[in-house]
This record gives C-alpha cells, structure tokens and sequence, in this order.
C-alpha cells in the first residue's frame, strides 16, 4: 500500500517504467509467490487489495482510508473469492483486475501531469507491447502471438488475391464485389485454396484481373467485369439481387 515514498512519474518514460515495476510485481504475486500470496488473502480478514509497487515488488493490504485517494485504489475484497473458485480461475480473475488498475494508474498520472495527446497514445503503444497480466499469469502470452501470426499470414494468403484490388464495400455485397471463383466447382474447401486466375469475364470474355472490380449475377452466377456492364462499386452498393444483361432480357420476355 505504497508504504515507502516513491518518485513520481511525470514524464511518459518514467510513467511507463513505474507501470513496468508495478507490473513485475504483480505478475510475480500471481505466479512464482503465488503461494504466499495464496496465503495472505485470507477469506477471514476484511477487504484486501493486491497492490504493486514500481521497485518491482508487491503487498496484499488493506486499502487507504482517505477518500479520494491518492492513486486510483486496485479491486477490493479479493481474498473473499479464494476458496469459492477454482485456484486458476481465481487468479485469472484478480489479473484481469490487475491489469485494470494498472492502466488506471498510469493514466491518472497522465492527466495530472497534463499528457497531451500524442503523450497518451506513446505511453499506451509503449504498454500495449507488454502482454497483459492476465495473459502472463494464464499462459496465453505465446499462444496469443503465434495465432495472430498464423491468423496474419493465413490471411494474406487467402486474401490477398481476392480482397487487395476491391474498394470496401458493405457485407452485403462482399461475395459480389469479391474475386470471380473458377466456373469448375469441386468441392467448397478446394474453392478456397484454388487460384482465381482462371475465371473469365461472361462479357468480354478476358481473364481476371486483382486490380479490376467484378459483380456477379445472382442468377447465373457468372462473373463480369464492372465496366463491361456498367456497374460501379458505388452503385453495386445499392443492388440487392443483380442480373447480368442476358438473364434480365430472358426475364422480360417471358
């Protein structure tokens, strides 16, 4: 409970290094003293609070009296949940708080110093390079990067050949304004892998091209370049169902 004086921050460097110290301490508590910060959070006290300190240690005490505080206080009463959740969820949950209050510390000391904002948004990329408590105490600090890895990668590949070249356009037209499929379909996961480049236009009969924007009719399902039909991105927006030139003419004479 911030029994020793410490400095206070006032620029976003020092500020970040006291959200690094504070934070070693509480991933510290919550993992290689985690038994002895089992041990003081007894059920049987009155609301405890799991604090951490900048030198990069930590103390569960009571919170302070004065009102308001000095600094924005951690979650109370942590120590009723101890033995009424699974030891792991527990944890779990006073991290999730941890990583709150963190947050909550550094930028307190942001607005009274009068961060500006580009300030803000250094001191909160600085943190954001951290993983979270919560993910160092749970495990998912590695496994949370290498899904996004695989997610960015997986995504690129899969993508790049349909979306890159596109405008954005709303979901509702997502699969209009997509890449043409080949005119051949197999199975649906050989759609996805298969390369786009042997789709043809229904009008001028010309290969797909990443940097040209294409429409399908709803009801052939053939692929047509916009400009062979006079369809632009802006007003494929505003199309519910679209029907190429050949079907709307076999409509209208029956």
């Amino acid at each position: 409970m911030e029994g020793t004086p410490h400095p206070i921050p006032r620029t976003v460097e020092e500020v970040f290094s006291d959200f690094k110290g504070r934070r070693s301490g509480l991933i510290k508590a919550l993992t290689s003293d985690v038994e002895k910060f089992y041990q003081q959070c007894d059920p049987d006290k009155e609301n405890l609070c799991l604090y951490g300190l900048p030198n990069e240690t930590w103390e569960v005490n009571l919170p302070v009296e004065e009102v308001p505080p000095e600094l924005p206080e951690p979650a109370l009463g942590i120590n009723f949940a101890r033995d009424g959740m699974q030891e792991k969820d527990w944890l779990s949950l006073v991290a999730v708080h941890s990583d709150s209050w963190l947050l909550a510390v550094a930028f307190y000391f942001g607005a009274r110093f009068g961060f500006g904002k580009n300030e803000r948004k250094r001191l909160f990329q600085m943190i954001n390079e951290l993983p979270t408590i919560f993910e160092a105490v749970s495990g998912n600090a590695k496994q949370l990067k290498d899904q996004t890895a695989t997610h960015n990668s997986s995504g690129k590949s899969k993508s790049s050949g349909k979306m890159q070249s596109r405008q954005p356009e709303s979901q509702t037209k997502v699969i209009k304004v997509s890449a043409p499929p080949k005119e051949d379909y197999e199975s649906g996961e050989e759609e996805e892998e298969d390369d786009e480049q042997g789709a043809t236009c229904g009008a001028c009969g010309e290969s797909y091209g990443t940097d040209e924007f294409w429409i399908c009719c709803d009801i052939c399902e053939k692929w047509f370049h916009g400009k062979c039909v006079k369809i632009t991105p802006a007003k494929a927006e505003h199309i519910k169902q679209y029907k190429c030139p050949s079907c709307s003419g076999k409509r209208a004479r029956v």
